[in-house]
């Protein structure tokens, strides 16, 4: 897929300012066959029109570029998404399933009504999607719950920690949440749905090929910046999502994936489609940078530059599935800050397969002192 920053810019008109007030006042002249000195008040009255006239040209250009995917925005970017049938994910809400415990056996089935509300004793309040029926003599039963707040205010609730009920149910003890609260995300940002549109005529095909359900998992989500599509065995499809961040999906969010990429009109016939999480490689930080002598003055920011650059190199080196884990990009982000020399002990290169993420673990950054140059 081409990289749309790449392309070279596009300039619709010319908008140089003394190009512009050139050929209004050479305009006027050759016109009223006189020259204008510098402080004549038409010549004055003439660059307050160019002005307005450079106004305008630029926004001739802004409206020109916002037919273009590369620069499109906001409506106008959902209108470009129109065109090619695919519209911006909404904002959506976290969802979890909630596992229910009855105080005792009930010779009747006990219906624990949907809209039922739970909570982890903060703000945010789950609510079950449906009614869940215990049948008479058994003690348990679940049912999936989402949050009443859309967005990533749901998430990140682990196993356990949903246990309120805030609307009392006859006979129900106690319950918990069996799975953590994923798939909250805000409206898809334009660059992730400009992706889309860009990956769009690929999902036009009915053979099955990667692009299209690269498009198709990226599509189920708005958070989620990468996916590996590859065949392990031959009729078997395995989709591997990567979340924005370097984060990798949980059971919910490999659920939405799986249930879009299963649609009857997305997977050809006889393609099995499995959804799984990437697999993490950890690796270590631990590096020592030197300052010259001589710009003892600015340590503090130089300090302050090299734990910037440290924290590129992270969302850098899990921001794509199967990038190598790779100390060079390191040291080449440090050495920008005005360091003059630095010594790497951790990571040491390590190669990834495309269905791999790279998470770091132990970060250690330290000032090893100052050194003549």
């Amino acid at each position: 897929m081409k990289n749309l920053n790449s392309l070279a810019d596009i300039v619709f008109v010319d908008t140089d300012k003394d190009k512009v007030t050139a050929e209004i006042i050479n305009a006027y002249e050759a016109a009223s066959r006189r020259s204008l000195a510098a402080g004549d008040p038409v010549r004055l009255f003439l660059l307050a029109i160019a002005n307005i006239i450079i106004l305008l040209l630029n926004q001739i250009n802004e409206t020109g570029k916002q037919n273009l995917l590369r620069y499109a925005s906001g409506v106008n970017l959902d209108h470009k998404g129109l065109e090619m049938g695919v519209e911006r994910n909404q904002a959506t809400a976290a969802k979890t399933t909630i596992k229910i415990f009855l105080s005792a056996k009930m010779s009747k089935p006990v219906a624990i009504q949907a809209g039922t509300r739970f909570s982890a004793g903060d703000n945010i309040f789950f609510a079950l999607d449906n009614t869940v029926v215990i049948p008479a003599g058994s003690t348990e039963g679940d049912g999936a719950a989402t949050c009443l707040d859309t967005g990533e205010a749901g998430n990140g609730y682990l196993p356990g920690q949903i246990k309120n009920l805030v609307d009392p149910v006859p006979y129900v003890d106690h319950i918990t949440n069996s799975t953590e609260s994923a798939g909250g995300a805000d409206a898809q940002s334009d660059d992730s749905y400009r992706t889309d549109i860009q990956l769009a005529p690929e999902k036009f095909s009915t053979a099955g090929p990667t692009g299209a359900y690269e498009y198709y998992a990226k599509h189920a989500y708005g958070d989620i910046v990468d996916a590996y599509v590859w065949s392990p065995t031959p009729g078997t499809v395995e989709i591997r999502p990567l979340l924005n961040g370097g984060i990798i999906p949980g059971a919910e969010i490999l659920n939405i994936v799986s249930t879009a990429c299963n649609d009857r009109a997305v997977r050809p016939l006889t393609d099995y489609v499995q959804v799984k999480a990437p697999e993490a490689i950890q690796y270590d930080i631990d590096v020592t940078f030197y300052i010259d002598s001589s710009d003892t003055t600015r340590a503090d920011a130089i300090r302050a530059a090299a734990s910037e650059a440290l924290n590129n190199y992270i969302s850098w080196q899990k921001s794509k599935l199967g990038r190598d884990i790779n100390p060079s990009e390191l040291i080449c982000l440090i050495m920008q800050t005005g360091i003059k020399r630095v010594e790497v002990k951790s990571p040491i290169f390590t190669k990834l397969e495309n269905t791999q993420i790279a998470q770091e673990r132990n970060v250690n950054i330290n000032l090893g002192g100052y050194e003549n140059g």
